[in-house]
């Protein structure tokens, strides 16, 4: 006989309600703050905090640098996905800590390098200007995409067609972004290099990067004002990967598995706290207390939780092993918050796989998790790494699990179940930009808090009370009884006969 049977069924997200409180002029939508730790920080870094309590899951058809540059800028983060080469994630990470706003570290040319030359570096890094220096790094100009013709100038070199430095406005030594600023208003330029006292090149300041930080006052950044990267890594690899990902300034790592309860877990994590005991750790997935115990005591700064639950998740189906969300999150939460009492120490907790909604998201931070990681949300995007087809006259997009058949192609390694596969490929239909869905939900996730009295996430687990629902409660809670055009045909015919 086994060795404990719970009689009691687990439950999933979409079983509970959360029940109104008191709304007040201090819990009205536009007083509700959303921030809360990502990790646990001795320090409390600022950068250690996510502005939204949403995060992109790590997956090659959600989250590349595109989705990282896009969510660091609206406060969540994107975890860049492991199942690529080492040199290839690394180059994402890159990208995104290279991005940010503020003092650029930019790629530079050399006068004699020829225009053609150019062009592919323009075409493999996406930049349109460049800094042309000198072999001591004295700046002698700039060059951009509106100086050259490829079909007319390739063979030209780049000092035939930059712009010479007596030309340009330039700021010398400038250590603060309001002076780049009020110097770039001055000179109508769209770009300003920042030299030493000697003329050697230190930083570009782009105007449309000062604009961005206005635009995204909910943007992460680190103590250099560069966008926050996290990436995934894996128990095979993580040697060789963590490394790597260090040296390109990586702020946070996960650890990408459906069961973190093991032996190679615990390893990695011990490791890359004995070797880069700067960078915190994200462990999981996990399900019970005695897993959330496991990863904390091996050195995880947060833990996910879940198994199973995803959309394209059948790990369940396939192994018999899982729980519903809702349950993991009451018991893990429970654990975690014992944990705190006992050590002073608040490790936060992801939901991870099942939640589909603005209402599930919700509901995971009322019963105690402190954001939800999703794909299905983030891979319906422009920012997510899939190409947009049109199928049945409706714009899709790839989207498929990592423990599929598709992501287990890179590298067979990557998995310890070579045999059969733990998740499947589909579509998902297009839903436009980023920036314009979370809008919308995170505007759904303040009006719920408003609804039940509560500040901020803190409160939120403190005062939720929540209710268990039938089958018939929730039938009754979607649109019934009505007729629904739900496409522009079905609509026209409608109201063609009315």
């Amino acid at each position: 006989m086994a060795k404990k049977i719970i009689y009691e069924a687990s439950r999933t997200l979409m079983e509970f309600r959360l029940l109104p409180g008191l709304t007040t002029n201090e819990t009205t939508v536009s007083e509700i703050s959303l921030r809360i730790p990502l990790v646990y920080s001795e320090k409390s870094d600022s950068k250690y905090y996510l502005n939204i309590p949403l995060v992109s899951a790590a997956m090659q058809s959600v989250s590349g640098s595109k989705m990282g540059i896009e969510l660091a800028k609206s406060g969540g983060a994107a975890v860049i996905f492991c199942s690529q080469t080492v040199d290839s994630q690394a180059e994402m990470v890159k990208t995104i800590k290279r991005y940010k706003a503020g003092f650029v570290k930019p790629k530079i040319v050399q006068p004699q390098m020829l225009i053609k030359e150019m062009f592919q570096i323009r075409k493999n890094t996406g930049y349109s200007t460049f800094p042309v220096v000198d072999d001591n790094f004295i700046f002698a100009g700039l060059i951009s995409k509106n100086d050259y013709d490829i079909s007319l100038h390739s063979e030209c070199t780049v000092a035939e067609r930059m712009i010479s430095k007596e030309s340009i406005d330039v700021g010398v030594n400038i250590q603060n972004l309001k002076e780049a600023n009020r110097i770039l208003l001055e000179s109508h330029k769209s770009v300003l290099p920042i030299l030493d006292e000697n003329g050697k090149l230190l930083y570009l300041v782009f105007r449309k990067d000062i604009n961005d930080h206005t635009e995204n006052p909910l943007e992460i950044v680190d103590e250099k004002k560069r966008l926050l990267a996290v990436a995934s890594i894996n128990t095979i690899d993580y040697k060789s990967r963590v490394s790597a990902l260090a040296k390109d300034e990586v702020d946070v790592l996960v650890i990408d598995s459906s069961d973190g309860h093991t032996i190679y877990q615990k390893e990695t994590l011990e490791w890359i706290t004995k070797n880069f005991p700067e960078i915190p750790v994200i462990g999981g997935n996990i399900i019970t207390k005695s897993g959330f115990r496991f990863l904390v005591k091996a050195g995880a700064k947060a833990v996910k939780v879940g198994m199973g639950g995803g959309s394209i998740c059948i790990t369940q189906e396939q192994k018999g092993t899982g729980r519903g969300l809702a349950t993991t999150i009451i018991d893990v939460a429970e654990e975690r918050d014992k944990y705190y009492e006992e050590t002073g120490i608040y490790i936060p907790l992801i939901a991870d796989g099942g939640v589909t909604s603005t209402k599930d998201i919700t509901i995971a931070l009322a019963l105690g998790a402190d954001f939800a990681m999703m794909g299905r949300y983030f891979a319906r995007m422009e920012e997510s790494p899939t190409e947009k087809i049109v199928v049945n006259n409706r714009v899709m997009k790839p989207y498929w699990g990592e423990g599929s058949a598709r992501a287990r192609e890179w590298k067979n390694k990557r998995y310890n179940q070579v045999k059969f596969v733990e998740g499947v490929e589909g579509l998902v239909e297009y839903s436009g930009r980023l920036k314009d869905n979370l809008e919308e939900t995170l505007t759904k996730i303040k009006s719920s808090m408003s609804t039940c009295g509560v500040r901020n996430i803190q409160e939120f687990h403190e005062k939720a009370v929540l209710e268990l629902v039938s089958a018939l409660s929730i039938r009754e809670g979607k649109a019934h009884d009505i007729y629904q055009a739900n496409d522009t045909e079905e609509k026209q015919n409608f109201e063609s006969t009315n």
